[in-house]
């Protein structure tokens, strides 16, 4: 008996828009007809965009031939399966590290230990190679290690624990070839971390307060070890010296080496965003990629108006009630609080005026904006500061050039003059919230900052009290070419902690993914 006329490829196509990518691949195989309607463009992106739960607005990888393609890759490469646990640690593990080639990590622990550990083994498992106490050097734990370019030496930063149960930080360098331990450099605060610039030198920072709520931060250029054949030549030199105020700091360095020609490959859609830039822009939203649940969202607001409610019957109930005057020791403990605040306001106004004063002035033309393709090649250290509170809200960008990368010349640095006592900051992007973490792309074109935001439009009025930050972690996308931020590209976690407890979340970026 002859079989009737097949359905329509229109129809047939509808039918699998309410089918799962399972169900779909496997009707492709039924007929020819099927195979091709079960590979079409259309169809797996709206697959894409349902099962991954992405909004529109967000493009498909530059780098992706198709749709299908891009669906696979998601679902294929996307680590879900543990293969290995290891339980060598004794504490809470902080850190972890690769080296540009893979063929090793680092950990570092609140063990006060830094493990390195070998990923070649013939049958794939993971294997410990060498660790190495830092106890005996009164480190209290390890937290943060990095490989240098050509993976010969690791850097190890740790928490330094001084008499009078003082702390600061100090940075070890390990050599990988026969694990010995090369040098050791002072870093304060303990969170600037510190970090590679070349295959040779490292950076480091010291602070050095000059009032209750001014400071000053000192980048130094260290080298990692010391030439037999070259010991009378510094190993050590000044890069920068900048003004804190408002109690802020410079924390957590990378370096950012910004070539001239870009990756094709690791390129974000440019047009794809201006076009969502737009769009925000024209509707004053910032685009979210929320992967939170809309339940408890439905839960927020519902808290919210029962909050709201009882605030209503609270002032009600006031509103009948006769006033209460403080006593005189409350009095007291508010003219103090206020004393105190007009103290810091005024130590801020004097500060401000001494770094006009006192600031060697930024050159525009070293971190100017270049068109892809041109321009030069540029090194950057990117660092967390602030200028209205102790809370990191903004990166700052210093150049590094050329004669900047060595520790030969002069120990200070450059010679100035008395009106150059601090250096200026080049560029400033401001987050509006607590920076909680950074990471480079592997071309170091674009920084991926993790923060929890302001309320907005909340103004500080003191320094020492932050405003209250957001439970959600965003994610930035800065452009390191044009120096301003891309989007607002994804909100996924959740955290709890005040300002006061908040803790830094590193960063880890590939080609294709961000974890974090």
């Amino acid at each position: 008996m002859a079989s009737g006329p097949g359905l329509p490829d229109s129809l047939v196509l509808e039918i699998f828009l309410h089918l799962p990518h399972e169900a779909v691949l496997s009707a492709g195989f039924t007929c020819h007809q099927w195979f091709a309607v079960s590979r079409d463009e259309f169809l797996w992106r709206e697959l894409f965009y349902s099962y991954y739960r992405i909004p529109r607005s967000v493009p498909r990888h530059p780098a992706a031939a198709s749709w299908y393609r891009e669906f696979k890759r998601l679902y294929d490469c996307i680590p879900c399966v543990e293969v290995q646990t290891l339980k060598e640690h004794h504490d809470q593990v902080l850190h972890l590290a690769f080296s540009h080639r893979g063929h090793r990590f680092s950990s570092c622990s609140k063990d006060c230990t830094v493990k390195v550990w070998d990923t070649e083994k013939p049958d794939g498992t993971i294997s410990l190679v060498h660790s190495y106490s830092m106890r005996q050097y009164n480190w209290g734990y390890t937290q943060f290690s990095q490989f240098n370019a050509d993976d010969t030496l690791l850097l190890v930063s740790g928490v330094y624990l001084g008499p009078h149960h003082s702390s600061s930080g100090e940075i070890a360098v390990f050599s990988l070839e026969n694990y010995t331990l090369l040098s050791r450099v002072r870093n304060k605060p303990y969170d600037v971390f510190g970090c590679w610039l070349n295959e040779t030198h490292l950076i480091s920072g010291n602070l050095h307060w000059i009032g209750n709520m001014t400071s000053c931060s000192v980048l130094w250029l260290n080298k990692a070890f010391q030439d037999i054949e070259s010991e009378n030549v510094n190993v050590v030199k000044r890069l920068f010296k900048i003004q804190n105020i408002n109690a802020s700091t410079i924390r957590t360095v990378m370096v950012a080496h910004c070539r001239r020609h870009d990756s094709p490959d690791l390129l974000l859609d440019y047009e794809a965003q201006s076009q969502a830039q737009a769009q925000r822009t024209q509707q004053h939203q910032p685009l979210f990629f929320d992967l939170g649940n809309t339940d408890s969202e439905e839960d927020e607001e519902e808290d919210n108006e029962d909050e709201e409610d009882e605030e209503r019957r609270e002032k009600r109930v006031s509103a009948h009630l006769p006033s209460y005057n403080p006593s005189g020791l409350q009095h007291v403990i508010h003219g103090c609080q206020s004393i105190a605040a007009r103290d810091r306001e005024l130590e801020t106004k004097v500060a401000r005026l001494m770094g006009t004063r006192r600031t060697k002035a930024p050159d525009p033309n070293l971190v100017s904006p270049s068109a892809p393709g041109e321009g030069e090649d540029k090194t950057y250290l990117l660092f967390t500061t602030g200028s209205l509170t102790y809370s990191p809200h903004q990166i700052g960008i210093k150049r590094i050039m050329p004669d900047q990368m060595t520790t030969s010349g002069p120990v200070l640095g450059e010679e100035r003059s008395t009106e150059e006592f601090f250096d200026s900051l080049d560029h400033v992007i401001d987050i509006h919230g607590h920076i909680i973490g950074m990471g480079l792309s592997p071309d170091h074109r674009y920084l991926y900052v993790n923060s929890r935001a302001w309320p907005a439009g909340c103004v500080i009025s003191d320094p020492m009290s932050p405003p209250p930050i957001a439970e959600e972690i965003d994610l930035h996308v800065i452009d390191l070419k044009s120096l301003r931020e891309e989007r607002r590209s994804l909100r996924a976690h959740r955290a709890f902690t005040p300002n006061d407890e908040c803790f830094f979340i590193f960063l880890d970026v590939s080609r294709d993914f961000v974890a974090r």
